[in-house]
């Protein structure tokens, strides 16, 4: 069917510096569908936050939520939902630490408490600072992904949640959340399984702790040049900066477009 799948995460990779798709990016979504490639993104971001970047990519499957739920030509194909009584527990104790927790799902996304981090963390990914919402809000709302303000916690909440959540480091700010062993690894898995895409060879692109688990997944994991060091470990190619026409580059290095 397709002559190879192609995993792009969004911030920092995907995107231009103002959390943007720019014309040649747009472009050069265009040339893979024409040499037989399936463009998909792959983001710890969700459907709710993204609707321009669709529409401007004509991208029609994504692997959401940092792999909590799949879209394969416009129509879910998998989700998993975080309990909402271990989503308490997170609150309580984030509260207790004097953190936040943001909670979204693929119609919208709320928060605990406005705290500067939070501020700093949506300003970071130019996103809008998201409504204020007590308990009850994710016991009425399938929620698959969560983040949590904090500079240094990691250790923290691992040790605390670690058998029922999964935890990235994303940004100096906030640590995403979501459901215990999902990874894009896990969601891309899946997506291929129930979309009947087993055998494709498959690329991905990426920057962030978030990616490592899809670029050790893929056939060929490319780094962006802006990527974090550790990161850069687990490429087979590293490209240009995504402010640099890092994802032509990084297709042309592999005679995919």
């Amino acid at each position: 069917m397709y002559k190879y799948l192609l995993f792009f995460d969004l911030d920092c990779t995907l995107f231009d510096n103002n959390s943007k798709i720019n014309d040649e990016v747009a472009a050069t979504m265009d040339q893979i569908r024409e040499h037989g490639g399936l463009p998909i993104i792959a983001t710890g971001r969700t459907l709710y936050e993204i609707p321009d970047t669709l529409q401007k990519t004509k991208i029609n499957t994504v692997v959401a939520s940092n792999g909590d739920y799949g879209m394969y030509q416009n129509k879910k194909v998998f989700s998993r939902v975080i309990d909402p009584n271990v989503i308490d527990k997170l609150a309580d104790f984030a509260a207790k630490n004097g953190n936040s927790i943001t909670v979204l799902d693929q119609h919208g996304k709320a928060s605990s408490a406005h705290d500067d981090l939070l501020i700093e963390a949506c300003k970071r990914v130019h996103a809008p600072i998201p409504k204020l919402v007590d308990k009850e809000y994710w016991h009425e709302h399938p929620i698959d992904m969560m983040f949590v303000t904090n500079t240094d916690k990691d250790k923290l909440y691992e040790k605390e949640f670690g058998d029922k959540l999964t935890f990235f480091r994303n940004s100096p700010f906030s640590i995403d959340i979501v459901d215990h062993g999902a990874s894009k690894a896990t969601g891309i898995e899946q997506l291929i399984q129930t979309a009947g895409l087993k055998g494709i060879p498959t690329y991905a692109f990426g920057d962030g702790d978030n990616d490592i688990p899809m670029l050790d997944y893929v056939d060929h994991p490319v780094v962006m040049g802006n990527g974090k060091d550790n990161v850069k470990e687990h490429a087979e190619f590293i490209t240009t900066n995504n402010d640099n026409h890092g994802i032509v580059n990084g297709l042309k290095h592999f005679d995919l477009i």
